[in-house]
């Protein structure tokens, strides 16, 4: 088994319960962890053998884009397409940091953690 990580990706949009989110926007942190077998990329060398890191981040950005209320729904969305789209990954992490949140106080972030086997 192998891990696979694409982190600190970084985007704008506009999650949250608040209106003022909802117009506003905030910056956001997308950090993926992925465990696949690895073994046979190690020895072909090919793309097709491995998780392309670039599909992963597309997956993030993407689904990033969807405004959602809460942000486990969109970790959720992450996961459930990762194991839709990229069939030998066995397990996802994926956290969301809302960078500079409007609660009151000087916080640098809040982040949510979810996590998923695959199910076979």
């Amino acid at each position: 088994m192998g891990i696979i990580k694409v982190t600190d990706i970084r985007l704008f949009t506009n999650h949250g319960c608040l209106d003022e989110e909802a117009r506003i926007g905030s910056e956001y942190r997308v950090d993926i962890e992925v465990k696949a077998d690895l073994m046979k990329s190690a020895e072909t060398d090919d793309l097709e053998d491995t998780v392309d890191y670039v599909h992963l981040n597309k997956i993030a950005k993407e689904e990033m884009a969807i405004r959602s209320k809460l942000l486990e729904k969109v970790a959720k969305r992450i996961i459930d397409r990762i194991f839709n789209e990229i069939k030998m990954v066995e397990e996802a992490i994926v956290s969301i940091s809302k960078l500079n949140p409007p609660i009151g106080g000087n916080v640098g972030e809040v982040t949510i953690v979810l996590s998923n086997t695959r199910k076979n």
